[in-house]
């Protein structure tokens, strides 16, 4: 004759360790994060891609319609660069044609009242950046020099920061 018992505590620990499992298998489907993404201006308002890679690399960036639904959502700019960007800062035009960079998707217009995102991403998945949502009211409060990203807090809290350049590059890694 078998217990209750020892077939209850089973099925308890074959259920646990069903869970368990489940959050393993959908907890790695991130890609890490190790560059940050910004956009700035140019002296005449051409809109400028920032990012600062910290420590492996980015082969590109798109812009996307920032959207809650992921099946709404519309891509509407990218770019790839010709060799992979190191550590360090990087800046691109968004709306022309620059050496070092090729334009996968031309940048749409950009709707008065729509917010937009900007990442990095790599080729293979192994690295991306964190993004920085804006929209066309904000770009237009850009000066030349300053960057407007999402700066996270020691308690994981993000915000829409605007700083100089300088700013951004000595301290947007610590955000990663």
């Amino acid at each position: 004759m078998r217990s209750r018992t020892s077939r209850s505590v089973f099925r308890r620990c074959a259920g646990a360790l069903a869970v368990c499992g489940a959050l393993a298998a959908t907890s790695g489907c991130t890609v890490p994060v190790d560059a940050v993404a910004g956009v700035s201006v140019t002296a005449d308002g051409h809109l400028l891609g920032v990012m600062m890679v910290c420590g492996h690399h980015i082969d590109g960036a798109s812009l996307y319609v920032d959207s809650a639904d992921t099946d709404k959502t519309v891509t509407v700019g990218s770019w790839t660069s010709d060799r992979p960007l190191e550590a360090g800062l990087t800046t691109w035009p968004l709306d022309s044609a620059v050496a070092g960079w090729t334009t996968t998707r031309p940048l749409a217009r950009l709707g008065a009242r729509t917010a937009y995102t900007l990442y990095g991403w790599t080729e293979d998945n192994s690295w991306s950046s964190s993004g920085v949502s804006f929209t066309p009211a904000d770009r237009d409060r850009l000066t030349p020099g300053k960057v407007l990203y999402d700066r996270v807090s020691d308690d994981g809290d993000e915000s829409a920061v605007t700083v100089p350049m300088a700013e951004f590059e000595a301290g947007a890694c610590k955000d990663t």
